[in-house]
């Protein structure tokens, strides 16, 4: 059974005539790594916030078919519910960061759904251990850098232990380096804890390496659904106009002009290696 099973969703924002989201059908398996990508305004957004229950209880629209997180109706279940099966991370972690401390920022939502506070301190030292943040924890959050911040906004979201961690776009302020330690966070999330990871992301050179999934979607539905690889590596996925890894495109322009590499690279360190092969050769 899918941890997220979304059924013939229709969703329209209140006062906008085209909706954002039209006939989409999606699975998403328990401990998958899924990224969802796609040209703007093709409804990646609008599809995370149905997955933690913004949509429909706080966004104004109307909303049809049927969606299922960790076993809960979506539609019948209020969010203070569905946050603690579902995290949430914010494209900009200045949204969700207000704390005068790193740790009180983490607590925040243990404190709100009432847990005692012996359990409170114990999970608040293994979010910050997961992290890697446990030097920062008497830290303000405007006192930190964006890659630290958005840690912090990340075990925010772990201190609940959901189920699922969705995260939109969460590298898009971050230099490559500090994107690649995020992508490395949320992998370690995925691998030995075993959190089912949906990640909206437009990096993909760097993303590709720790999804087993991919989804792309188009005018509000879901488009193409395979491996990073085999979806990647389909023309029509390029014409789109999604960020295809630069390393892909490479491997095709070079086998077009007679310069097959012995494959296609998804990544750059596997692009290097071929390079290196072909090189020896």
């Amino acid at each position: 059974m899918p941890i997220i099973d979304l059924k013939n969703v229709t969703y329209r924002y209140f006062d906008v005539e085209k909706p954002a989201l039209k006939d989409l059908d999606l699975e998403i398996d328990e401990g998958d790594f899924v990224i969802i990508t796609g040209p703007s305004g093709c409804g990646k957004t609008t599809i995370c916030r149905c997955f933690n229950g913004l949509i429909p209880h706080f966004y104004n629209g109307e909303l049809s078919g049927k969606i299922v997180v960790a076993g809960l109706d979506v539609k019948e279940t209020q969010t203070s519910v569905l946050s603690q099966h579902v995290g949430f991370v914010f494209q900009n972690p200045e949204n969700q960061l207000f704390a005068l401390s790193v740790e009180k920022d983490v607590a925040f939502s243990l404190e709100n759904i009432g847990l005692a506070r012996e359990e409170i301190v114990e999970r608040v030292e293994w979010a910050l251990e997961m992290t890697g943040i446990i030097e920062l924890r008497e830290k303000a959050p405007y006192e930190l850098s964006g890659g630290q911040q958005q840690r912090v906004a990340i075990a925010s979201v772990l201190a609940m232990k959901p189920e699922v961690v969705v995260l939109d776009e969460p590298t898009s302020f971050l230099d490559p380096l500090s994107a690649k330690r995020i992508f490395e966070v949320i992998s370690s999330l995925n691998k030995d804890l075993g959190i089912t990871v949906v990640l909206v992301e437009h990096r993909l050179d760097l993303a590709s390496e720790y999804a087993n999934e991919a989804v792309v979607m188009d005018e509000g539905k879901v488009s193409f659904v395979g491996t990073p690889r085999d979806v990647f590596n389909d023309r029509d996925v390029w014409a789109l106009g999604v960020g295809i890894p630069k390393v892909t495109r490479l491997g095709h322009y070079l086998k077009e002009r007679g310069i097959d590499l012995g494959g296609v690279a998804l990544t750059p360190s596997e692009a290097a290696d071929l390079i290196r092969g072909y090189m020896n050769r």
